[in-house]
């Protein structure tokens, strides 16, 4: 197996109140697979996600937008938002934002078909959910070349 294009590899995050999910994709092929989630108590753990980041030196890196169905913030958006902008400060990353509408919705689905069709066969864990979001969110902004920049995003 070769090693992806230098510029390619990007993080997505899934913040929540408790936990951040986090994910690694590749822009050419499309694709993500969830990471360990990252703790968020009365902050991120910045350690953790400090070692994905020199770990994986990403590209850039894409958080999910929590809005409601019709567009609007939510509580949560305004502390995914200060997450992105930290993220971009603290370690100088392209930081993108993702409309994650329904995606925690969509990775229960999943998560759920997996286990009926055999393909996990083990209780789910708490952080399951969050790192399928973080995969759902990064691989649909892969998606949309549209969506990604050519310079990096102040977004």
């Amino acid at each position: 197996m070769t090693a992806p294009p230098k510029g390619s590899i990007y993080l997505g995050f899934d913040y929540g109140a408790k936990r951040i999910g986090v994910a690694v994709g590749d822009a050419v092929t499309g694709s993500a697979r969830p990471l360990p989630t990252v703790a968020n108590g009365r902050q991120p753990d910045w350690d953790a996600l400090a070692k994905a980041l020199k770990e994986w030196r990403p590209a850039g890196c894409v958080v999910g937008l929590p809005v409601d169905l019709d567009g609007n913030d939510q509580a949560i958006t305004t502390h995914a938002r200060a997450f992105a902008h930290q993220l971009r400060t603290r370690y100088g990353v392209p930081v993108h934002l993702c409309d994650e509408r329904l995606s925690s919705r969509a990775a229960d689905d999943e998560i759920r078909n997996a286990r009926a069709d055999g393909r996990m066969n083990r209780r789910t864990r708490s952080g399951d959910r969050d790192g399928v979001a973080a995969r759902l969110i990064l691989e649909q902004w892969l998606a949309t070349p549209a969506a990604r920049p050519t310079a990096p995003s102040a977004s």
